[in-house]
């Protein structure tokens, strides 16, 4: 009997990674997706399988009795919005999306008695965290972006508690990849990068460089959500991460070009490091795709980013304003 799977998000770039992985595993899969983020590209080539349908909606206006949920077996709930800045900006905005939209979804999970619900949290919800970080660190949000996710889990664990709806949850630290974000707010360091290399432009780096992030390829996060659905555990949170960080100026000699230094930012670590040996432990997964193999994949595929932003250290400078305003003085 063929498994049914609702993606919310899909079409994104984490989303449409864990629908390449079910469609992988033979699964029919429905994308519930609001397409805000113009990413339809990411799941065309799926479109023309009759395994896999595409839902135009926003899980705000979701309603519990929805049809796209009818006979589904899990839940991938990837829909929300994301980056640090705009989130300063518009909080409303992110409590909506990523709070209230998330108990809709579970709304709806619980009316059709999915198997198990699996939600995208971020480790964001760590703050300035100790590292290696393991997922009983105290949680410590610095912005309404870590916050929304951070109240979208505990929404989704007290519908556990108060409902018995099963549940997990995956925390997701630097994850990199194919099809990552080509527009938007100013963001992640890859599709900043790679626009730049492309442009022949200085690569803006943050500080001196000597920053750490645990990056960890989109394909080896897929993974890790299709196993958490598939194991008879239940209730748990883990962290995703490749638990081996790397410093900024290591993406950089992998990528090349000149570089141009920008001021540090409030209310970020020095480090992220993903302690994984429980999600290790109790699922089995482990990164499968190393960082030079998965910079140099990105690198050959550069043209993907010919539309992108191009960032400089000028139009930087503008778009975190609101960022230095709200967090630099403590």
């Amino acid at each position: 009997m063929r498994l049914v799977s609702v993606v919310t998000g899909g079409a994104g770039f984490i989303g449409s990674h864990i629908v390449d992985a079910l469609v992988a595993r033979g699964h029919e899969v429905r994308i519930l997706d609001d397409l805000s983020g113009g990413h339809k590209v990411n799941i065309e080539r799926h479109l023309e399988n009759d395994r896999v349908t595409l839902v135009h909606g926003d899980i705000r206006r979701l309603e519990a009795n929805d049809a796209v949920f009818k006979g589904v077996d899990y839940v991938f709930h990837l829909a929300g919005i994301g980056d640090i800045v705009p989130s300063i900006e518009r909080p409303i905005d992110y409590m909506d999306v990523n709070v209230q939209g998330t108990i809709r979804v579970l709304e709806a999970a619980r009316a059709h008695r999915v198997r198990k619900v699996v939600y995208a949290a971020s480790s964001s919800c760590y703050g300035l965290a100790a590292t290696p970080t393991t997922e009983d660190h105290p949680i410590s949000p610095e912005y309404p972006y870590a916050l929304s996710k951070y109240l979208g889990e505990q929404t989704l664990f007290h519908w556990a508690k108060v409902y018995q709806l099963p549940v997990n949850s995956i925390r997701i630290f630097n994850a990199y990849g194919p099809r990552v974000r080509t527009t938007g707010a100013y963001g992640a360091v890859f599709g900043v990068f790679l626009r730049q290399k492309l442009a022949g432009s200085p690569l803006t780096v943050v500080g001196d460089g000597t920053q750490r992030r645990d990056f960890v390829h989109v394909r080896d996060v897929a993974e890790a959500f299709c196993l958490a659905a598939e194991t008879p555990i239940s209730g748990e949170v883990w962290n995703c991460g490749a638990n081996a960080p790397k410093a900024v100026n290591e993406l950089v000699q992998l990528i090349g070009g000149e570089v141009v230094y920008i001021p540090m930012r409030p209310g970020e670590p020095d480090c992220t490091w993903a302690d994984t040996s429980k999600i290790h432990r109790e699922l089995g997964w482990q990164p499968a795709v190393g960082f030079r193999e998965g910079v140099a994949e990105m690198v050959r595929d550069i043209n993907h980013w010919a539309e992108a932003p191009l960032w400089t250290p000028e139009s930087i400078a503008t778009a975190t304003a609101s960022w230095f305003r709200a967090l630099g003085e403590r």
